[in-house]
């Protein structure tokens, strides 16, 4: 086929449109498998198809990832057109994720504010003893808002061609992901409250605090996870050379959920940590 036919057949538009891919249908069965088997593991009825559904997740999340890195870097289709577009679905991905966490503090809202007759009319509920706002969860603070910075430097650097400090800023970054991560769990460890309700209602067994306290912060922690595994992603393809000064929306999107991160954790050390207690 001649240069001219290859473009009469081309296409007309500058819009990429995507092959059939079957990583949708296969990611939402993984999902489906994990949150089944959450269930399953909660009331005691074997742990074997949480991890089952959470490796599925993985290996779609690798061949996923893998299969847009090639569309990107190698087949040239992510243009400034098509890239307008992910950046109007990656600002409405992230608009999403903010009312999904307006859920969680609406419903802690209106248990601090309105206290009812199972918290004895008080906020903390009678009997449950909080953490020290300016102890541990100040720490944390602290570590993810430094790595907000380092993030920040890695894409400055990216954007004036400094591969190395590229790639110090997310290393940072990523080990102060995994820090935070960390520290939480160390958190949760020390945690004089449970989350499950357990018999006989003595303080801190369960009840609204335990509960919206561990969805909030909880979920915020799976969102640092998710936020750390795209930084590795992007601290590799980084490494490999995909990232260019003007063309690296794969990290531009990766930082733009980092910050989000970032805010939202502010807002529970102020209202969850902080103001309410």
């Amino acid at each position: 086929m001649s240069e001219a036919q290859a473009e009469h057949h081309g296409p007309k538009h500058p819009y990429h449109l995507v092959d059939p891919s079957p990583w949708p249908l296969v990611g939402s069965i993984a999902g489906g498998l994990a949150a089944l088997g959450a269930v399953l593991y909660m009331h005691d009825q074997g742990v074997w198809l949480l991890p089952l559904g959470l490796l599925a997740i993985v290996l779609v999340m690798i061949v996923w990832w893998r299969d847009v890195i090639r569309e990107a870097t190698f087949q040239g289709h992510h243009n400034p057109i098509v890239q307008l577009g992910m950046r109007y679905g990656m600002a409405l991905f992230i608009a999403s994720e903010v009312m999904f966490f307006v859920a969680w503090f609406w419903a802690y809202f209106d248990a601090w504010l309105f206290p009812k007759t199972a918290t004895g009319y008080q906020w903390p509920p009678v009997g449950v003893e909080v953490f020290e706002p300016f102890g541990l969860p100040f720490l944390n603070t602290l570590v993810l808002l430094l790595s907000g910075c380092t993030v920040t430097w890695a894409h400055h650097a990216l954007r004036e061609g400094d591969r190395h400090g590229t790639l110090v800023g997310l290393a940072l970054t990523i080990l102060l992901g995994a820090g935070f991560t960390a520290l939480q769990a160390y958190e949760y460890s020390h945690a004089t409250f449970s989350f499950a309700w357990q018999e006989g209602n003595a303080p801190g067994e369960g009840g609204i605090y335990s509960s919206t306290f561990f969805m909030a912060t909880g979920f915020h922690g799976a969102h640092v996870i998710i936020g750390t595994l795209f930084l590795i992603v992007c601290f590799f393809r980084a490494y490999l050379g995909h990232f260019k000064p003007d063309n690296h929306f794969g990290f531009e999107a990766a930082a733009w959920y980092w910050h989000f991160v970032d805010v939202v954790w502010l807002f529970l050390f102020i209202f969850v940590y902080f103001a309410s207690v």
